[in-house]
């Protein structure tokens, strides 16, 4: 059985699975932003959980070889991203923010 590939946003966004409501367009808002400084986002798996009620929440979480770990917060459920990109955290915490507002 062949899996199932989508990448939009230039080849940058990778989605091969469900994402929480919401994440998309702001993930397809930092590339649109940030097509230098950021070279591939991976959304990873969903968990439920119960601190996560609300509008959309992100945060920068560790560093990854590559790049950084993001936690995505809504609905009752929590979505890792990967995201390949030289930025400092407290930029690319900074520029999620921004995304989140527009």
């Amino acid at each position: 059985m062949a899996s199932f590939r989508l990448r939009t946003a230039g080849g940058k966004l990778k989605i091969e699975h469900s994402i929480i409501d919401g994440l998309r367009r702001v993930l397809e808002t930092l590339l649109e932003k940030h097509p230098d400084e950021i070279s591939m986002i991976v959304p990873g798996v969903i968990k439920p959980v119960r601190d996560a009620r609300g509008k959309l929440r992100l945060k920068v979480s560790v560093p990854t070889t590559n790049g950084w770990k993001a936690l995505a917060f809504s609905a009752g459920a929590r979505q890792e991203i990967f995201i390949s990109t030289d930025m400092t955290s407290e930029d690319l915490d900074a520029a999620l923010q921004s995304c989140l507002d527009t």
